[in-house]
């Protein structure tokens, strides 16, 4: 047995941890935190590191920056995203989840066990691995983009779109691709205007996408323009100051909203090549399963998710990767 080092405020959960488990966890969020609840109950005595501000996020994931979440089933009133968090890792905890607070560094998948050293110098190996690691919504970092994030600018409009402080306001999406495309077109629902901004002079979403944009009455496509700062007052953002890439002249855009629609990167960085992945770096599954290029290794929520991105589906591929991870150890004869 090893104890794991932790910051001060998780000294509570300190626990032994054997030197080889069944199932260990990398990541948390709804993916993660949801395997560790499949698993717990199996008795499978699962080992999750939640990572500590792994990616620039709390553990927890992208939820902990979120304030009222509307659409996760179970709460009529919503729920505030990092206590949603909060109560699906307590729930980990009582069904018998072990979780730790650091962040994997290292894995070897091509040895068996499977090994992996997180970045306090844990190490662990395992007979099998759930990654639920996530991904980020690229941001543009811009002047007045950490004083109004969730104050009106957010980087996913089906999370958010329909929360009152966007409803009735002028809203700004930015990007020019089928998903900046479908994120504008959602958000007519609930603002009085929408303004797709897109730097270049074309968009690139599919021909269908651009028709559907361009016949939507309540959505103006802003081209050759891009943000540059946003202003607000103490509550929320009220204005952006945009700029034309072709001219360089500068003006104001008064908006209630900013959505962020410029793409995700996947958190696989530290797999250094190791599994199978797409294009734009997302883990590769058997479709149907979260099974993925290598036995016993799979891959839950937004890490391997690159069209739907909401906490109830990586919640749902969280249960999958449990049941899954469970069957294959019964397989293997290494339950």
């Amino acid at each position: 047995f090893f104890r794991a080092k932790l910051p001060l405020p998780f000294l509570a959960y300190i626990i032994p941890m054997q030197k080889l488990c069944k199932v260990a966890i990398v990541g948390s969020g709804p993916a993660g935190h949801t395997a560790a609840i499949y698993a717990a109950r199996a008795r499978l005595a699962p080992i999750m590191f939640e990572g500590f501000m792994a990616a620039g996020f709390a553990a927890g994931g992208q939820l902990t920056t979120t304030t009222e979440v509307e659409n996760f089933p179970g709460f009529p009133k919503g729920i505030m995203g990092p206590s949603l968090m909060s109560n699906m890792r307590d729930q980990a905890i009582h069904c018998g989840a072990h979780i730790v607070t650091e962040t994997i560094s290292k894995i070897d998948l091509r040895r068996k066990p499977f090994y992996m050293e997180s970045e306090d110098g844990t190490q662990l190996e395992a007979s099998s691995v759930i990654i639920a690691t996530g991904a980020c919504a690229k941001r543009m970092n811009l002047p007045g983009e950490e004083k109004y994030w969730q104050k009106g600018i957010s980087a996913c409009a089906v999370c958010d779109g329909a929360l009152p402080l966007f409803r009735d306001n002028v809203l700004v999406v930015v990007g020019g691709g089928d998903s900046a495309c479908e994120e504008a077109h959602y958000l007519t629902k609930f603002g009085k205007k929408v303004i797709l901004m897109v730097r270049r002079d074309v968009l690139r979403a599919s021909k269908a996408m651009q028709e559907r944009v361009l016949k939507t009455p309540k959505l103006e496509v802003m081209f050759n323009t891009e943000p540059i700062a946003v202003t607000g007052d103490e509550n929320t953002m009220t204005a952006i100051q945009v700029k034309d890439t072709k001219t360089g002249a500068t003006r104001e855009v008064r908006a209630g909203g900013l959505f962020y629609a410029i793409g995700h990167k996947p958190n696989t960085d530290f797999l250094e090549g190791q599994l199978k992945l797409d294009s734009a770096g997302y883990i590769v599954t058997k479709p149907g399963t979260t099974q993925t290029s290598i036995s016993g290794v799979f891959a839950a929520g937004d890490v391997q998710d690159h069209q739907w991105r909401q906490a109830i589906t990586a919640a749902g591929t969280g249960c999958m990767a449990a049941l899954e991870a469970e069957r294959w150890l019964s397989e293997h004869g290494l339950l």
